[in-house]
C-alpha cells in the first residue's frame, strides 16, 4: 500500500492531475535488466487509455538520459506529450519532431562542460576500469559503471572537482551512474520547462523519482512519488512512497492518481 514517508511533512493536493511523469532508470525500468513487461505494458495500456477517460492523465517522461533512449521508451509507452532529457537540458516533441535547448546552456557553460567531459576522460576512465561515458550527451556529463561502490568513489572525486572548479555545476549520482548537470538545467527546470509547453501548473503534475537527481523535480511538482527502492531522502521529500519498487510502483502510483483524481471529480461542482 502506497504509504507517506514519516519525514515528509508535504500536504497532497486537492486539485486534480493533469499530467504524470516519469523517470526512468529506477522507475519506468531498471538499468542493465531487461524491462519488467508485465507492469510496463499495464502502464502503457492506462497512458493510452487517458485519451478518452478524463481521471487518467496521459503520461511524459524526465529522465537524465540522453535523447535518444528517452524517445524509446516514448515510443514503447505510446506517449504523446513532449518529455524532459538530460535532466532538464532538453526538450524533445515526438509528434511534431521538435527538439528545444535549455537557453541557461550557453558557450560560456558549453565550455564548461566540454572541460569536464574532457577530465572525465582523462582522470576517471584509466582508473576505474568498466567506467564509461554516457554517449550522445550534450549539455551534461553522465559516467556509468555497474558496481555501485564505483560509483560512490567516482562520485566523491566529481563533487570535490566541481565544488572546485565549476561553481555552475551540480553532481548527482543513482547506483550506476554519476552525472555532472548545470545546476540551473536541472530536472527541476525540466519539469518547469514542461508544465510550461503544456500549459499546466507545477500543481497539477505528478512525477516519480527514485534517486538525488530527482529531488529538484520532486520538491516543485504537486504530487511526488517515489518507489520502494528510492534512496531514503527522495522517499523523505517526496509525497507518498509506492509499497513496490520500480516498474511495479510506478503502475501503483499510476492507480492512486488515478483513484485521486476520480475523488476530485465528485467534489467538482456539477
Amino acid at each position: 500500500m502506497i504509504h507517506q514517508h514519516p519525514s515528509s511533512k508535504r500536504t497532497l493536493p486537492t486539485s486534480k492531475i493533469k499530467v504524470f511523469v516519469t523517470d526512468i532508470d529506477g522507475c519506468i525500468t531498471d538499468p542493465f535488466e531487461t524491462p519488467n513487461w508485465e507492469p510496463y505494458t499495464q502502464i502503457r495500456a492506462l497512458q493510452l487509455q487517458s485519451e478518452l477517460d478524463p481521471s487518467i492523465p496521459p503520461m511524459s517522461i524526465c529522465t537524465g538520459r540522453p535523447m535518444p533512449y528517452a524517445e524509446a521508451h516514448a515510443q514503447f509507452l505510446g506517449i504523446r506529450y513532449p518529455f524532459v532529457f538530460e535532466s532538464g537540458g532538453g526538450l524533445y516533441d515526438l509528434m511534431t519532431n521538435t527538439l528545444t535547448w535549455n537557453p541557461i546552456v550557453t558557450d560560456a557553460l558549453t565550455s564548461d562542460i566540454e572541460g569536464i567531459r574532457a577530465w572525465a576522460y582523462d582522470e576517471i576512465s584509466p582508473n576505474f576500469p568498466g567506467s564509461i561515458p554516457e554517449f550522445a550527451k550534450f549539455t551534461d556529463v553522465g559516467l556509468i559503471h555497474r558496481d555501485k561502490l564505483v560509483i560512490d568513489e567516482i562520485h566523491t572525486l566529481a563533487t570535490k572537482k566541481i565544488s572546485q572548479e565549476y561553481p555552475h555545476f551540480e553532481v548527482h549520482k543513482t547506483d550506476v551512474s554519476v552525472n555532472i548537470i548545470v545546476k540551473k538545467a536541472n530536472k527541476g527546470e525540466g519539469l518547469a520547462h514542461l508544465a510550461k509547453t503544456l500549459e499546466v501548473d507545477l500543481f497539477e503534475m505528478a512525477y516519480i523519482g527514485d534517486s538525488s537527481g530527482d529531488i529538484p523535480g520532486l520538491e516543485r511538482v504537486g504530487m511526488a512519488f517515489a518507489p520502494s527502492n528510492a534512496d531514503e531522502n527522495v522517499k523523505e521529500v517526496a509525497h507518498l512512497v509506492t509499497s513496490r519498487p520500480s516498474t511495479d510502483g510506478v503502475l501503483e502510483a499510476y492507480h492512486w492518481i488515478i483513484q485521486h483524481n476520480l475523488q476530485v471529480q465528485l467534489w467538482e461542482p456539477l
